[in-house]
């Protein structure tokens, strides 16, 4: 998924070609983009189409937010698994790898997710900030827990980083429902959906992805405010999603938890 991604795109794509799994199809689906990155994209896959089974470059004329993007690059998938990946984030080499043989070995796992490394700008050594989780997510992934136990759980709060390391087999996706896409948040829906529908998340314990922290996206533009921003454009989320499905007092808890720390 692509959206003013140009100085970063190359080195996403090219980690997606290094992958020692070999039989990929490739969906690049850009949001409107101002900047060079259709046309750096487009070039790339020129000079790279032979590596995949099957490559499509998705655009549109307007920007139309993550949610949206995300569901057309879902319905033009024809695989039976996906990955996810954002336009300025990397794949390790053994991700698809390492995910496959973890499903194929588990084959009740429709939802799986994985540590991620969390760098700051670029991806050099220096610039490690920390791995995402920081250690096993028991509170939300263990044996004996069930889907729909985990779905109570992220009703209370999102504690499970799914987006940057996500593994998902498309028909489940498909039956759990895709993101709306007038919303926020396509990773929180995801997950309340697919727990919802009985599928439930996995954990391997592997490093697979490279997440990038953007320097210019750290501000504190809306500190002045009582309220801010933010507060407002989730409430609609909440409303939806998590207020008809939780007691009065989680529903407070959400509410000043909210107001205080977005």
């Amino acid at each position: 998924l692509t959206y003013n991604s140009g100085f970063f795109v190359e080195e996403t794509l090219d980690s997606v070609k290094g992958q020692t799994y070999s039989h990929l199809e490739l969906i690049i689906s850009d949001d409107g983009s101002t900047d060079n990155t259709v046309e750096t994209c487009r070039n790339w896959i020129e000079n790279n189409k032979d590596r995949f089974a099957r490559t499509e470059l998705i655009t549109t004329n307007k920007n139309t937010g993550i949610p949206a993007n995300f569901n057309r690059s879902t319905k033009a998938v024809k695989t039976e698994w996906i990955k996810f990946l954002s336009g300025d984030d990397a794949l390790l080499p053994n991700c698809i790898e390492d995910n496959l043989h973890y499903v194929l070995t588990n084959p009740e796992v429709k939802v799986l997710y994985s540590y991620n490394q969390v760098y700051r700008n670029t991806f050099n050594e220096e610039n490690f900030v920390r791995l995402n989780p920081s250690s096993y997510p028991k509170n939300v992934i263990s044996e004996n827990i069930t889907a729909y136990q985990q779905y109570k759980i992220l009703l209370a709060g999102n504690k499970v980083s799914f987006t940057p390391s996500g593994f998902i087999n498309r028909f489940a996706l498909i039956d759990a429902g895709l993101p709306d896409e007038d919303l926020f948040s396509e990773d929180y829906q995801l997950l309340l959906k697919l727990t919802r529908k009985g599928f439930k998340l996995y954990f391997m314990e592997k490093e697979t992805v490279l997440y990038r922290q953007h320097q210019s996206a750290i501000n504190n533009s809306t500190s002045q405010y009582i309220i801010k921003p933010h507060y407002f454009k989730t409430e609609i989320f909440r409303r939806r999603y998590i207020y008809p499905n939780v007691p009065v007092d989680i529903r407070l808890h959400h509410q000043y938890r909210w107001f205080v720390n977005q």
